[in-house]
């Protein structure tokens, strides 16, 4: 109970901090998926859209986990948000407990803006990170043989 009430404490303070909410269940992350991928396929040629469109991918994994864990099927629902998103209800989420598509509006889950930014920016970081020392591992494996 200690660590629930320090975490809503947290959420508090980031939200007076910071008065910004973004939609939960999975919304932003489908909403910039459907974003970077339209980009990457619309504005952009040849190998440089296969960033974009693995970041796309990646923002997907939320909204996958979600629906697993309510028992829905993922790529009936996954498929189903994708389009919501394209038709511009960058609000719609995945219900938590039933694995379906919801407006988080509706539902009233909201985010803070702030730990959604620093989510991503963390994981932008971390494969950067992974990518630089694989490119060390890799440079130093050629040089030894």
């Amino acid at each position: 109970i200690d660590r629930n009430l320090q975490d809503a404490m947290c959420v508090a303070r980031n939200v007076l901090f910071s008065p910004f909410l973004c939609p939960g269940g999975g919304a932003t992350e489908m909403a910039l998926s459907v974003q970077l991928a339209q980009r990457a396929k619309s504005s952009i040629d040849g190998v440089e859209q296969w960033p974009y469109a693995g970041v796309a991918e990646a923002m997907e994994v939320i909204p996958r986990t979600l629906i697993q864990n309510g028992g829905g099927n993922a790529i009936r629902t996954l498929t189903e948000l994708r389009a919501k998103h394209a038709a511009g209800l960058s609000t719609w989420g995945v219900d938590g407990e039933k694995g379906v598509p919801a407006d988080m509006t509706s539902y009233g889950v909201w985010e803070p803006l702030a730990v959604k930014l620093q989510t991503i920016k963390t994981a932008i970081d971390s494969a950067s990170l992974l990518l630089r020392v694989d490119d060390i591992v890799s440079g130093t494996a050629r040089k030894s043989e």
